[in-house]
């Protein structure tokens, strides 16, 4: 592989800050504020860095095309551990002042699974981070992204791309694209992209990398050049060894570079990239702390690609602070800058890759994943408790649910946050066989999943809650992992598939007891009804579904709501305004999160009789309620529908108000 110098040159087209100098210490460039609302997702950059002029140019270039038509896009490729990531974040960095609308970022890799990305899921990301209402198919979602995008000077981040594919929908109306991936990228380069490679550092600019840290009096030159190359030239590697000798002044660099040298014949079998790394490794965590060892050894077990000081507390590791703390400075592990409650970090995959083997050593590996799986379950519990208050459940109800979130906005958010985590616990439950853990994460999911329409996840974690409910010997749950599952399918418009597994479902309805679950096959039959046309068969299912939920004050108001929506349907607008006067005041009673649904139907009804005034009061009700509880999605459906009423009224300022507000959440 060809090895290049790096030397500190600018070149190109330059806007902002610029700093140049041998040594830098602490360095405050300030700027504005950016509006509010603005997303900086892309994570910062570390003190020490030797420039890649030759890239960096290429992006100030780039950026220089921004008021040309569409989005510029520059592709980096190369080996895991090259630096492409810290390229980006420098670049970020320095030129943020030219990117007023800010930056978005998306690691593919958190949302890769069964062979592909789960791109809705990056858009809906997207559209949050801009406060936009999140639609619920990929191409209204891709639509909306657009729209949001169209004349902003942004920056998307995307990294880990491993197909062209990938990157094609995610590409915003104008703004700066980059990429970052191993594999080529040759397709890009047919959508106007740059592709370049990067390499790993030569020698001459690995060793100022280290001499940077080391200062001009530790270690000589050959040591340098030799742990340069002992390292492969990968920032990744270099900055880990780097922080050995940096916390422990009594090493010598002879004695890493020896012992590297070991380890390199030791390890010859294996691939150079994960070789070197493994090398380096090995020696890293030889010399970690008591705490920061047990934090490594769970970011190998712990089943999703983040981690938290909640989970690590949780899995009953000692002084998770130290430990975080230790694993941060060693660049082990980065600060997630996606939004969410709390701080969450991950480890770069190759770090990943070698803590998991570090864990898989461990004779209590199993007790350590069980830990982290009764983590996710416990607090999905928590979040959905907190969410959507008492609905019916099968699982024991959490001790405490409001001590777990400041509010239901912060628990919906925890979720989102944690979706790849929370779907690969239930994979690891699975494949150990933790059946209850499984099918119990699942009905605490419903809470993530209805309001996020993660499809891909909603279905395959519900297959697995299906087959280890029936392992688990749970007629009831096998009842309720059919009829959330079937729901995924009719929101998708499948409605063969929803119904097969309704009627799978109901085969296990003699062995159960609990009236509220043939209410809710009852329910999601009515809504097929409903969908399909048939709205009076939908009125006695739904009415079938409210008898059965008698004894839930919280079922009774769903079911009243679904009878009063199909009698609507049925154009039988009056018996609607009856079912909903009595739902509203029962949830009026208990503070039911339906009360933010309920107003709209009453707006829809009250528009079939003609009353049009009413109509707009209950839909600026729903659209006040859905705003105060950070729904977006419904807030769009009740302006929509009284930016519809002000027309016909006739009320000028009103349709203005309603077309502003819906200018607002579409970004």
């Amino acid at each position: 592989m060809e090895r290049r110098e790096v030397a500190n040159t600018v070149s190109g087209t330059v806007g902002g800050h610029v700093v140049q100098a041998q040594s830098i210490g602490a360095v405050h460039l300030h700027q504005g504020p950016p509006p509010p609302g603005t997303p900086r997702q892309v994570r910062r950059p570390r003190p020490t860095f030797v420039n890649r002029e030759g890239e960096l140019a290429a992006l100030v270039r780039a950026l220089g095309r921004l008021d040309e038509n569409g989005p510029a896009v520059v592709a980096f490729t190369g080996l895991g551990g090259v630096g492409k990531t810290e390229l980006i974040s420098q670049f970020v960095a320095a030129h943020r002042a030219h990117l007023p609308d800010g930056d978005l970022y998306a690691d593919l890799a958190a949302y890769r699974h069964l062979g592909g990305v789960d791109l809705g899921e990056v858009l809906a990301g997207f559209l949050r981070a801009f406060g936009a209402a999140v639609p619920a198919t990929l191409a209204e979602r891709a639509a909306a992204y657009r729209t949001v995008t169209t004349g902003k000077r942004v920056l998307v981040f995307l990294d880990n791309v491993e197909q062209a594919g990938e990157v094609r929908t995610l590409l915003p109306s104008d703004g700066l694209v980059v990429v970052a991936g191993r594999r080529r990228l040759p397709g890009l380069v047919l959508d106007g992209a740059e592709v370049r490679r990067l390499d790993p550092l030569s020698t001459p600019a690995g060793a100022e990398l280290v001499r940077r840290w080391l200062g001009p009096d530790r270690g000589t030159d050959r040591e340098l050049d030799e742990l340069v190359g002992l390292c492969g030239g990968l920032p990744l590697a270099l900055n880990a060894v780097g922080f050995q000798l940096v916390d422990h002044d009594e090493l010598d660099v002879d004695q890493v570079v020896a012992e590297l040298a070991d380890s390199e014949r030791r390890l010859a079998s294996l691939s150079n990239e994960e070789g070197g790394v493994d090398r380096m490794l090995d020696q890293v965590y030889g010399r970690l702390s008591g705490p920061a060892r047990a934090l490594y050894r769970l970011v190998g077990t712990a089943p999703g690609p983040f981690v938290s000081a909640e989970l690590a507390e949780a899995a009953g590791v000692e002084r998770v602070r130290d430990g975080l703390s230790e694993l941060r400075a060693a660049h082990l592990l980065d600060e997630v800058v996606d939004p969410g409650p709390g701080q969450r970090f991950r480890a770069h995959d190759l770090v990943r890759l070698h803590a998991r083997r570090t864990a898989g050593e461990l004779p209590d590996r199993t007790g350590l994943l069980a830990r982290a799986v009764a983590y996710y379950r416990a607090r999905a519990a928590a979040a959905d408790a907190l969410v959507l208050g008492e609905r019916f459940r099968l699982q024991e109800p959490p001790d405490a649910p409001g001590r777990e979130f400041a509010s239901k906005a912060e628990a919906l958010e925890w979720l989102r946050a944690e979706r790849a985590d929370l779907r690969e616990a239930v994979r690891a439950a699975a494949e150990q066989g933790w059946h209850g853990e499984v099918w119990r994460l699942c009905e605490s999911l419903w809470a993530l999943y209805h309001s996020g329409k993660n499809y891909g996840d909603w279905i395959e974690t519900h297959r697995l809650g299906v087959e280890s409910a029936q392992w688990d010997n749970r007629p009831d749950a096998v009842i309720r992992m059919r009829n959330q599952l079937a729901r995924a399918h009719y929101e998708l418009g499948d409605f063969p598939r929803a119904a097969e597994q309704l009627a799978l479902a109901s085969e296990q309805l003699p062995l159960v007891g609990e009236p509220q679950l043939s209410g809710v096959l009852h329910e999601t039959h009515g809504l097929l009804c409903l969908a399909d046309g048939r709205p009076e068969q939908a009125v006695e299912l739904f009415r079938l579904a409210l008898e059965d939920n008698r004894t839930d004050p919280h079922g009774v108001v769903v079911q009243s709501y679904n009878v009063a929506q199909a009698l609507v349907a049925a154009g039988r607008a009056a018996e609607a305004l009856d079912v909903l006067d009595e739902a509203t005041a029962r949830a009026e009673e208990t503070g039911d999160p339906m009360l933010m649904r309920l107003p709209l139907v009453r707006a829809r009804a009250q528009r079939a009789l003609g009353r049009l005034d009413l109509a707009a009061r209950a839909a600026e009700d729903c659209a006040r309620r859905a705003r105060e509880l950070g729904q977006r999605a419904k807030e769009a459906e009740a302006f929509t529908l009284l930016a519809a009423l002000a027309e016909e009224l006739g009320d000028a300022a009103l349709a203005e108000r309603a077309r502003g507000r819906l200018e607002e959440l579409k970004g």
